[in-house]
C-alpha cells in the first residue's frame, strides 16, 4: 500500500515521489492523511489532450477507450485538500520545473 510506503520512507528520512492516479478524495485522504510534509501534486489535462497522447503511445497499460470512465470517476482535489495544481500542457521539463518551483516556495513559507 502507497501509504506504507510512505510511513515506511519518513521513518527512514528519505524522501520520495509517488505517482498514481488517486482520482477519488477519499483515496487521496488514505494516501496523504495528516502527514502534513506529504504534498499533493494535482497534473491537470483536458480530456482532448490527454486523448491525443493516449493515441500516440504504444505498449501502454492503460487502453485509450477507459479514458472517458476516468474522467467520471474522477473528483478533482478542492481548496482543503492543498493541492498544487499544474499543467500538463508544457513538456516535461517545464512541468517538474513549475513543481520544485511551487514545492521551494512553500517550504520557504513554512
Amino acid at each position: 500500500m502507497l501509504a506504507d510506503w510512505i510511513d515506511a520512507t519518513r521513518r527512514a528520512g528519505g524522501h520520495g515521489v509517488v505517482a498514481c492516479s488517486a482520482l477519488k478524495q477519499c483515496h487521496r485522504a488514505v494516501i496523504i492523511g495528516d502527514r502534513t510534509d506529504v504534498r499533493l501534486v494535482y497534473l491537470k489535462g483536458d480530456r482532448a489532450l490527454i486523448r491525443r497522447r493516449q493515441a500516440a503511445r504504444r505498449g501502454h497499460f492503460m487502453p485509450p477507450d477507459l479514458l472517458d470512465s476516468q474522467f467520471q470517476a474522477l473528483q478533482e482535489p478542492g481548496p482543503d485538500e492543498d493541492p498544487i495544481v499544474v499543467s500538463i500542457a508544457p513538456p516535461p521539463p517545464a512541468i517538474v520545473e513549475q513543481i520544485r518551483t511551487r514545492l521551494e516556495a512553500q517550504e520557504r513559507r513554512a
